[in-house]
């Protein structure tokens, strides 16, 4: 959704009309959308572009003297503290990591805040929520407080009811919004970590920080596990293809997820540098968005590495954008997880007790690889695990768009950090609808 959408009619219109897109997208922060139809392109536009100097990002806003007492309060007298970190928190990494020192507080992250720290840093326990791990869930469950730090994470069956509940957001409107809420301090979070650093006492009970730390290993130990490419020697699972793609980028490589299943195999798989970037709409029934983005952060910087990671049916949805690329030389390189079908519509449908229509998720798919030459840029196809990572390393290494068509299994079934025994009953229920249609062709 733009914030600003206009269309410019006259020359005469384009200074304050362009003035007045540049401000919102800036107050946003967010996208202003301009229409200019093409008589309006070749026209000069009189007199000079009014107002420069007041088109700067927004400032910064500082909380109140009496919220960051209130805050340092709360925190001294709690025992087992989670910091929640999302994408306001990026430019105050250095805060987040001495105040988690300070506090022996485990960081957590939204999938937005994933790539602000590399996986392996200690104080980096995972995300939360599907994407996520059961070690985060745990702790998030378990603490005493709760610190939200620039997210308005939406999935509220994964926040917590019983612990202290704080949030800190330069929007005042999402404070409070997603679950029952102690305190709101409304501010950014740079100036905000910085007051709060300076009035806290240093904490040194290190049990709560120890048994997450201990449960994250174990989830890691799986998820490296469910990635080994030896793991099979026949079919590829999708867990193998995001590892070697993570593995195998350079260490300040853009990776741009599309929604779908495919999103749960990329967010949870990638073992970001911390110097990398993580980026895609991360919005509901945003499928097939991932390749459009990616070609327009690959305009910005031509010689970065931009990799768009997408499911068979969101590059089916939007494939003509693979012919922009090769139009304007674009180096973008995308994988294609293709089990040919959109997955997350059956893992939702069988996570509510419903058989998946079948007639309308499972389709055929072109040769991707062959299309990608078809339309001037280079296509590899891998459908054993044996063709994989030759074709990830000569589609990353080569100059111009490619395309790496990974032919994976079709009913892998992600890792569930938090699952209740009515989404297991569910579950079953839609397992033994679908076999009594096998049987009857119902």
């Amino acid at each position: 959704m733009s914030l600003y959408t206009e269309i410019i009619s006259t020359a005469a219109q384009a200074p304050a009309v362009i003035h007045q897109a540049i401000a919102a997208a800036y107050a946003g922060p967010g996208v202003a959308h301009l229409t200019l139809p093409q008589d309006v392109i070749a026209a000069k536009a009189q007199g000079s572009v009014p107002s420069i100097l007041t088109l700067k990002p927004r400032s910064e806003v500082t909380a109140s003297e009496a919220r960051i007492a209130e805050l340092a309060r709360r925190i001294d007298q709690a025992d087992k503290i989670v910091m929640m970190c999302g994408a306001g928190c990026r430019g105050s990494v250095d805060l987040l990591c001495a105040l988690s020192d300070r506090l022996k507080a485990p960081l957590i992250h939204t999938v937005k805040g994933k790539d602000l720290l590399p996986y392996d840093d200690p104080r980096w326990m995972g995300g939360l929520g599907m994407i996520g791990t059961r070690a985060v869930y745990n702790a998030v469950m378990r603490c005493d407080l709760l610190l939200m730090i620039g997210t308005d994470y939406p999935y509220s069956n994964f926040l917590p009811t019983k612990s202290t509940v704080i949030q800190i957001d330069e929007r005042p409107q999402v404070l409070g919004r997603r679950v029952p809420t102690a305190l709101g301090v409304a501010g950014s979070v740079r100036p905000t970590l910085k007051q709060l650093l300076g009035r806290i006492a240093q904490k040194t009970d290190t049990e709560f920080w120890d048994e997450v730390t201990d449960e994250r290993r174990k989830w890691d130990a799986m998820l490296n596990k469910q990635a080994d490419i030896k793991r099979s020697d026949h079919q590829i699972h999708p867990q193998v293809v995001a590892r070697a793609v993570s593995d195998l980028a350079r260490s300040d490589a853009i990776f741009v997820l599309d929604t779908g299943l495919n999103t749960l195999w990329s967010a949870n798989w990638i073992r970001q540098t911390g110097t990398q970037r993580i980026i895609g709409s991360f919005n509901n029934a945003a499928v097939g968005t991932a390749l459009g983005q990616a070609n327009g952060i690959q305009a910005l910087n031509r010689s970065r590495q931009v990799i768009a990671l997408t499911g068979d049916g969101g590059f089916n949805m939007l494939m003509g954008e693979f012919l922009t690329a090769v139009h304007h030389n674009l180096p973008v390189k995308v994988i294609i997880y293709n089990n040919s079908s959109l997955g997350l519509i059956t893992l939702e449908a069988e996570s509510v007790g419903l058989v998946p229509f079948r007639e309308a998720i499972d389709f055929p798919n072109p040769d991707f690889a062959s299309l990608a030459r078809a339309c001037g840029g280079h296509g590899y196809m891998a459908r054993r695990p044996s063709e994989l990572m030759a074709a990830v390393v000569e589609a990353l290494s080569i100059d111009g768009p490619a395309v790496v068509d990974a032919t994976v299994i079709s009913n892998e079934m992600p890792n569930l950090p938090h699952v209740d025994l009515e989404m297991i009953g569910h579950f079953g229920l839609a397992k033994i609808k679908e076999a009594v249609l096998a049987v009857t062709g119902g």
